[in-house]
């Protein structure tokens, strides 16, 4: 099958000594992995490693066998040209902590287009704001949105959040956070990206971000801690 859609690059693996296996988050058909030969020769090469930096959105026209097996690319073009991520050391962080998050969060070889549409807008928020301190949080949580867990509204008299079940409860659970990182997490999932004030300290950052991940072991099957996570927290200490 014939298939033209906006995709997200996830993750690019290197195959051998040419060639490239790109996983992407398509709009048209969830995450689809494509075989990219040759992606280190021949004259174009600079450009086509370009094509499969980590979030770079793109327009790809493809052959989808559907087998199970690798596809392959039949056009490939950049979509929404990044300004600043490329050259920002804590926009390129956030992105590949974010592509490494998003490599285990999301799983479904099926279209889930409000989530596409979200990370697509996200990104180019991030691509033209410089305060950019809580943006990995708010995305994070976000998204839990669209992968069907979102915590429910809180209450000003609830105080603690059982992550298990995603609901904020009068008493602790084995799930349970603290009164203190509930507090946290309630005035996170009160904020927009637009909310450009630096709203928590480095410390309360990781503390969220610490909660953030846990939340999603605990609600994503097979989901690991990414690797990037320290080299992240080193850079926005």
């Amino acid at each position: 099958m014939q298939i033209k859609t906006k995709a997200i690059v996830i993750s690019t693996l290197k195959y051998q000594e040419k060639s490239l296996i790109v996983k992407c988050f398509t709009q048209s058909n969830g995450i689809k992995s494509y075989f990219v030969n040759n992606a280190f020769t021949g004259k174009n090469n600079k450009q086509k490693i370009a094509f499969f930096q980590p979030l770079m959105q793109l327009e790809i026209e493809a052959t989808n066998k559907n087998k199970g097996t690798l596809e392959r690319f039949k056009d490939i073009k950049i979509a929404n040209p990044y300004q600043t991520i490329g050259y920002d050391i804590y926009k390129t962080t956030i992105v590949l902590f974010l592509s490494e998050f998003l490599n285990h969060a999301i799983k479904e070889e099926e279209p889930n287009e409000p989530l596409f549409e979200y990370l697509e807008t996200a990104l180019l928020w991030l691509d033209n704001h410089d305060e950019i301190s809580n943006f990995h949080l708010i995305v994070l949580i976000q998204i839990t949105k669209y992968l069907g867990f979102y915590p429910e509204n809180p209450s000003d008299e609830i105080n603690y959040f059982d992550q298990l079940e995603g609901v904020f409860n009068a008493s602790p659970s084995s799930n349970s956070l603290s009164i203190d990182e509930t507090i946290l997490l309630k005035r996170l999932l009160a904020l927009k990206l637009d909310n450009t004030e630096n709203y928590f300290s480095a410390h309360q950052r990781q503390i969220l971000l610490k909660v953030i991940i846990n939340f999603f072991t605990l609600n994503v099957d097979g989901f690991k801690t990414p690797k990037s996570v320290e080299v992240f927290k080193e850079v926005f200490n």
